[in-house]
Formats: structure tokens, sequence, C-alpha cells
């Protein structure tokens, strides 16, 4: 359905669904915040503070940045579609840039400590993370921002980019709840048990990113609320196949 300006009408409960899915973020990227300032000491670049770094980051970047970069299509419904490409890429890129600041922390903690690297379930599933992350961009940077992948090329190659960005989202919240048990059970011990405050609080954090992540590919899934091709890029589809494949518009 369309609105008498001719621009795609927003589902009714589609901004209900996106300011939940805002609230839950960035409740999760606060109570981050709290739980490193109340309970680790808080962050800083060097000392044992340093470590807080990887947390928060990850959460900033690989959770909510990327849940965000996600719903770009469903929230900009009107733009122009290569501002929306753009914008997707950006925010992707700005996830990468603070996740890799976080990686730096965390191994340049483990370096001054004498701690070994990449034991760990947590460890494995974020370098797995990163690499795919990384190659998730880089593929749909050729295929859809840099000019000369084909439109059947690009047809083809899309459901995969859509499947494998939400599975990498989903392994990244998957891969934040190990590293915050792995926290609490390092620091806690058998203190865990007894439902102390900062227990409590990470438990509680698990949840909301559990709630975040869930809502995030709710919205994704709801094909009634996927974003709906304009005239104009319709147009410039049939351009483009015609000039690239040369078929003609009036035999599609």
């Amino acid at each position: 359905m369309e609105s008498r300006a001719g621009l795609a009408a927003t589902p009714g409960a589609l901004p209900y669904y996106v300011a939940f899915s805002q609230l839950l973020g960035l409740t999760v990227v606060a109570m981050t915040g709290a739980w490193l300032g109340l309970y680790r000491g808080g962050i800083a670049w060097e000392g044992a503070l340093q470590f807080n770094v990887h947390p928060l980051c990850m959460v900033i970047g690989l959770i909510f940045l990327q849940g965000d970069a996600l719903l770009v299509y469903r929230v900009f419904r009107n733009e122009a579609k290569r501002t929306t490409k753009v914008l997707h890429g950006l925010l992707h890129v700005f996830a990468f840039i603070i996740a890799l600041v976080g990686l730096v922390a965390v191994f340049d903690y483990h370096r001054k400590k004498g701690y070994a690297d990449l034991y760990s379930l947590h460890s494995w599933c974020g370098i797995l993370v990163c690499i795919l992350f990384f190659v998730q961009w880089l593929v749909g940077f050729s295929f859809f921002l840099f000019p000369g992948a084909s439109f059947s090329l690009r047809g083809r190659y899309r459901p995969q980019h859509v499947f494998f960005g939400a599975t990498i989202f989903l392994l990244s919240v998957g891969t934040a709840l190990l590293g915050l048990k792995e926290a609490l059970l390092f620091k806690l011990g058998a203190k865990y048990s007894t439902f102390g405050a900062e227990g409590v609080l990470g438990n509680v954090l698990g949840l909301l990113l559990v709630g975040f992540g869930g809502t995030v590919l709710y919205i994704l899934r709801r094909s009634d609320w996927k974003r709906p091709p304009q005239a104009e890029e319709q147009a410039l589809s049939m351009d483009f196949k015609t000039l690239t494949e040369g078929d003609s518009p009036s035999s599609q």
C-alpha cells in the first residue's frame, strides 16, 4: 500500500518494534558501561582496566551498530536506494572499526600480562565473527556498491548476503553471551551461585542481549515489512539489466 504522495506507507506496527529494538540496544550499551564502571573499575587504555575496553567496544560495534545496520532497509523505506546502501555500509564500517579497537585492547592486555590467547570457545567464536564480518562487508561492497557486478549476479547473491548478515549478527550475540558468562565466572567463581549483585546484573544484561537480537531478527524476517522497490528503482534495474545482459524490458 502507498500513501497519497506516492511514497511507500510504513506498516503500522513497524515503528514500535524499531523503537523497542533501539530502547533495548541502548539499554544494553548503558548497562554494559554500568557493569564495567560499578564492578570492574571502569575503562582505560593502560593498566588492568584496558581489558574492559574489549566488552564495551564489542557490544557497541558488533551488537548495537551491526543490528542497526541490518535495520536500515526497514527504517528508510522511501530514501534513494543508493543512499540507503551507503548508510548500511558505513554503519558496518563504524561497527568493524570499533570492534577492532576492542580486539587490539584485549590482545594487548593479554600480551602485557603474559596470558594465553585464543584458547576459549568465546575467543574462537569472536575471531570467526570478525573474519566473517569483514568478508561479508567486502563481498557486499563488491556486489552492491562497486560498479561492475551484473544485475543477475547481484540478484543471485542477494539472498546469501541477507542470510549471512543475519547469521553473523546472531553469532555475534551468542559470542557476547559466552564472553559475559566467562567474565562472570572468572571473577566470581563459586560466588556466582549466591545471586550476588554483579551476577544478577550480568544475567539481566545477557537477557537484554537476547532481547535485542531477537527483536532485530524478528523485524528482518517479516516479509511484509521489507522495503518496497520504488518505481524509479524498478526502471533503473530493467535498464541496467538490458545494458549488461542484452534483455529487452518488454520481454520480462
